[in-house]
């Protein structure tokens, strides 16, 4: 079973059904559902997601959301290792950098994103939702 790292713009791709890539975060996340694939994401895409869809959403929506959500990934901790390793990263976006560590930290076997160019010096697969499923 594959162990994936999940990035945020695939949550809010899926949460927010955004037209162009909902269906393929959504298929994603069906194979997380049957128990296929083992998705992870960082705490801080959970917070960053809670953040976002409460631009939308009234915060009670958004926890019922989100608890909904929690049952199709592990929550990855993000300690100090993950942060200094990060802010002493070349990753242009700190974001990012965090995403990566902490899949790396993990043993984690495949970053999923629409962001390629951000993860160009990975030493774990990156790819698209729609280019994982096609490999399926």
């Amino acid at each position: 079973m594959d162990k994936i790292l999940v990035d945020t713009n695939i949550i809010i791709d899926l949460l927010s059904k955004r037209e162009e890539f909902y269906i393929a975060a959504s298929r994603l996340f069906t194979l997380s559902d049957h128990n296929k694939v083992n998705l992870s994401i960082t705490s801080l895409t959970f917070a960053n997601t809670y953040y976002i869809l409460s631009k939308e959403l009234k915060p009670d929506k958004v926890k019922e959301i989100l608890r909904k959500f929690k049952l199709l990934v592990h929550v990855l901790p993000l300690n100090e290792k993950i942060i200094d390793l990060s802010l002493n990263s070349d990753f242009r976006d700190f974001e990012d950098a965090i995403q990566y560590f902490t899949a790396v930290e993990n043993n984690l076997e495949i970053i999923i994103t629409r962001n390629l160019k951000d993860f160009k010096s990975s030493i774990i697969p990156v790819m698209t939702a729609e280019t994982y499923l096609k490999m399926k």
